[in-house]
């Protein structure tokens, strides 16, 4: 997975449908995160990377987001590979359910914040990117 995105992925170009229909949760998340609101980071919304479309990462300190809402209740056993596959190549994954975004998003935004700091070190450079986020 070492940031080679799928053919898959890239040909079907699902990441472009994902960003035009995003849920709720996404959406409060997304205008909270864009324009490098967020400790002067630049985040990327359903990005491709690999064989997953992740929902919000920052490449530059090599965080992930991903929000969760009642569909995961189901899929436990992918999330928890994907995001081992994800940890794997160096990335911090925090997940959220939808829910939590929506009762309390300054408590997420300062989770999110908190991993960025932790993860200030320089990475080497990433792979050539596919479409904007």
């Amino acid at each position: 997975m070492q940031g080679q995105t799928s053919e898959r992925i890239l040909k079907a170009k699902l990441q472009r449908g994902l960003r035009n229909s995003p849920t709720d949760a996404e959406y409060r998340l997304w205008q909270r995160l864009r324009g490098r609101q967020l400790d002067d980071c630049k985040f990327r919304r359903q990005h491709p990377f690999g064989n997953y479309i992740l929902d919000f990462v920052c490449l530059e300190r090599r965080v992930v987001v991903e929000l969760d809402g009642s569909q995961h209740s189901n899929s436990i056993n992918y999330d928890l590979q994907r995001t081992h596959a994800i940890e794997d190549v160096g990335f911090v994954v925090l997940r959220f359910w939808n829910n939590q975004l929506h009762d309390n998003i300054d408590g997420v935004l300062e989770v999110i914040l908190q991993a960025l700091r932790a993860n200030t070190a320089p990475s080497p450079p990433n792979p050539p990117l596919e479409g904007e986020g």
